[in-house]
């Protein structure tokens, strides 16, 4: 008879580096079964989300966030985040306890591998001081706000012959003064 092989999770050591993401196509070199399936996996995760997931995505809902938007169980790359906001290139993922720290600790090292930092709240947390989350979750927007701005600039100082031109904008003439 034959001997079954199981799946084994390394532990997470200093030496791992996150593994190399390649960027093509519709996902992150991933099949189209994986990536559906995981489209399947958030919306069911959706469809039945935890108490802190509701309370939070409530919080997000009436909070005027401008151009930054929180999207609930979003898809990234192949991983699934709580919540993203993909302008910023942050991910909240609330700690609820119930997956193993090498899969979560290997997760987050992929995702900071191509800029989307993560946040990690514990669900307690957000159902106990929403006020203590929302501000920790403002500060760690601001940070990325301050990140990319800097990151613009950096661009534009080593890149001075390149000109950005919103080609939509009207350039206001005479007539409309």
């Amino acid at each position: 008879m034959t001997e079954r092989k199981t799946l084994k999770i390394r532990t997470p050591s200093a030496e791992d580096a996150a593994p190399a993401l390649k960027k093509k196509g519709r996902g992150w070199e991933i099949s189209d079964k994986r990536l559906d399936a995981l489209h399947e996996q958030s919306r069911e995760l959706r469809r039945h989300s935890s108490e802190a997931h509701k309370a939070l995505a409530e919080r997000f809902a009436k909070a005027g966030l401008g151009r930054y938007k929180f999207t609930r169980h979003a898809v990234v790359g192949s991983a699934l985040v709580d919540f993203n906001c993909h302008n910023l290139g942050l991910a909240i993922d609330l700690d609820e306890g119930d997956e193993p720290e090498a899969i979560v600790t290997r997760r987050d090292k992929s995702l900071e591998a191509v800029g989307v930092r993560v946040l990690r709240l514990p669900a307690a947390d957000v159902l106990a001081n929403m006020d203590e989350v929302l501000q920790r979750i403002t500060v760690a927007m601001r940070e990325r706000i301050a990140d990319k701005k800097e990151a613009a600039r950096a661009h534009r100082e080593a890149n001075p012959n390149q000109h950005y031109e919103r080609p939509n904008r009207r350039k206001p003439n005479a007539q409309d003064r």
